[in-house]
């Protein structure tokens, strides 16, 4: 393993998302000629950080509907976890399985120590004990790189940008404008921020997640010491989630999403920019040539 500045990824990427989330307060306060907006729009930032901070692993459990499992449960996912965690040197995680058959995997938490790794029913019964245990040595990396408390915050500060530019929408057409000593109350503008603040949150934490599942590929094959069970796994996870997606209605899996070891929804004519993840053909070809003894999985 080695450092991927993850500490530094994650001040770019709540300090980009803060950007935004205060220019929505100032857009606001703007709109409605109320300066107390800006205050507002940052304690709401602040407490929705600490306590995603505190909850992230529970939030994406419950999205996934997701149960504890024993040994005498899931006994290979218990047995690879195990031999993996006390290769690496860290605490075991706990486990836990989704009731749906699409096929996927993601781990959550705010360190090692108070981690989780979630496994569907589907995976299990698509990969082999080989393909698992690259799937799992991928996500013990996303515990032990210490970058999925800020995937998770970042997932639930880019909830409240939203919403908040959806109030930013109402100010704007209901608020702004009026009266002669409108200071900086353009419509216009918060109309403008209203459309792209949640987009640029998204992009800036697209960005970093796709970053980081080239690290995890790449770090947890260097754990398991096989990468083309990674890359077999892979396969077979898009081939599965194509034919059984999860639902993108559901609020709550959309915001889990980007956690996943693979998109979770049916590809479809999204562009490359808004995806959370990778392709699988890019990855794949990654893990190929770290197998071949090409050393790093690929460039960044």
């Amino acid at each position: 393993m080695h450092r991927h500045y993850n500490g530094l990824k994650t001040v770019l990427l709540l300090g980009g998302m803060w950007v935004v989330l205060l220019a929505i307060g100032w857009a606001i306060a703007g709109a409605t000629r109320n300066s107390v907006f800006i205050v507002v729009f940052a304690l709401v930032g602040l407490l929705g950080t600490a306590y995603s901070y505190w909850n992230s692993d529970k939030l994406a459990i419950r999205s996934m509907r997701a149960v504890p499992v024993t040994p005498q449960q899931a006994p290979s996912m218990y047995r690879i976890v195990h031999e993996l965690s006390q290769r690496a040197g860290q605490p075991m995680p706990r486990l836990f399985i989704a009731p749906t058959m699409s096929p996927n995997a993601f781990a959550t938490g705010r360190n090692p120590e108070h981690a989780a790794v979630c496994c569907t029913e589907g995976i299990l019964q698509i990969l082999d004990e080989r393909e698992l245990r690259g799937v799992l040595g991928h996500e013990l990396m996303h515990v032990y790189n210490r970058d999925i408390l800020t995937s998770s915050v970042a997932a639930a500060v880019a909830g409240i940008i939203t919403s908040a530019a959806q109030m930013l929408q109402f100010a704007a057409f209901f608020g702004g404008g009026r009266g002669e000593d409108n200071r900086g109350g353009n419509p216009l503008v918060g109309l403008l921020l209203a459309f792209l603040a949640p987009l640029a949150a998204a992009v800036i934490q697209m960005a970093i997640s796709r970053t980081r599942e080239y690290d995890a590929d790449e770090d947890g094959s260097a754990l398991t010491g096989d990468p083309l069970a990674l890359a077999s796994a892979l396969r077979k996870i898009e081939g599965g989630a194509s034919q059984r997606p999860m639902d993108p209605a559901d609020q709550k899996l959309v915001n889990t999403s980007h956690l996943m070891i693979a998109n979770p929804f049916r590809g479809g004519s999204v562009s490359g920019l808004f995806r959370t993840h990778p392709s699988t053909a890019d990855r794949v070809a990654r893990l190929e040539a770290m197998a071949r003894g090409g050393g790093s999985a690929g460039g960044r």
